[in-house]
């Protein structure tokens, strides 16, 4: 099973990390980066997706908890203020934190959002930069955070917000780990969001075909009728959709479905 240890017996290595210990670790990052980044799934569901994210983060980082703020729509990471959404979180405290900075818009995520860099506070005990946040934090338990955007090139998302509840930093491979999750999700949203884009334009290209025929059938209708061409049908059609404030697709289709007596259309052939 691809979520079983290997059953070999655990070998020392410098360090005394077990070597099966490794390979489980790594199993699991390309687990994740695989998840983070597989939009194509028919039950694909970006908030479960940041979710893991966060669960992922406080297994493989080594931190206390995790959560994630998303910029609304119509809002950008400029903004001042932005305006925030709290989308995941590992706990019920990861989430009330998170929501605090959301609301007061002041906060290391805040502030990663604006710069779009990683913004770290290694003791919020003594912590200056914002009195609220890190007042709220310490209440809830925490006492270190790392703040990492969802970040592509000129996209920003939003943030994960990484929280200990003892002081300090992230090492230097932790960092880039924690980034480089962070930048597989945004891969991941931002490909689940052009998708979505792409079946919108799809679903209006087909709406447009689909108006079409019934317009051209409602044409042929008129033209029946009046012996006359389907250019000629077209202006009526359209003529009679105007003045009755009906949208021409819709009177098409009454036409068709003889929901409409085509004579009624023609009755408006008065030259206006």
């Amino acid at each position: 099973m691809p979520n079983e240890e290997p059953t070999r017996a655990p070998v020392d290595r410098p360090g005394g990390t077990p070597i099966y210990t490794v390979m489980v670790r790594e199993q699991r990052l390309v687990e994740t980066f695989v998840s983070l980044t597989d939009t194509l799934v028919r039950d694909f569901d970006a908030l479960e997706m940041l979710t893991m994210l966060c669960d992922r983060s406080v297994e493989l980082l080594g931190v206390a908890d995790a959560g994630i703020l998303l910029i609304d729509g119509g809002s950008r990471a400029g903004d001042d203020p932005v305006r925030l959404s709290v989308a995941a979180a590992s706990s019920e405290r990861s989430r009330l934190l998170e929501t605090m900075a959301a609301t007061v818009a002041v906060g290391p995520c805040i502030d990663c959002l604006r710069t779009g860099e990683p913004v770290v506070s290694e003791d919020l005990a003594v912590e200056r930069r914002w009195p609220d946040f890190c007042a709220k934090a310490r209440e809830v338990g925490f006492r270190a955070v790392h703040a990492v955007p969802l970040r592509l090139r000129e996209d920003t998302l939003g943030v994960l917000t990484l929280l200990d509840t003892e002081p300090g930093v992230l090492a230097g491979p932790e960092a880039r780990l924690g980034q480089a999750l962070a930048d597989a999700a945004t891969i991941g949203l931002l490909h689940h969001r052009a998708l979505r884009r792409a079946e919108a334009v799809v679903g209006h290209l087909e709406g447009a075909l689909a108006s079409r025929v019934v317009i051209e059938q409602a044409k042929g209708v008129l033209a029946a009728r009046t012996g006359g061409s389907p250019d000629d049908a077209f202006v009526l059609l359209r003529r009679h959709a105007r003045r009755s404030g009906e949208h021409l697709t819709d009177l098409a289709r009454r036409v068709v479905e003889g929901g409409v007596d085509a004579g009624t259309v023609l009755d408006d052939d008065d030259g206006g």
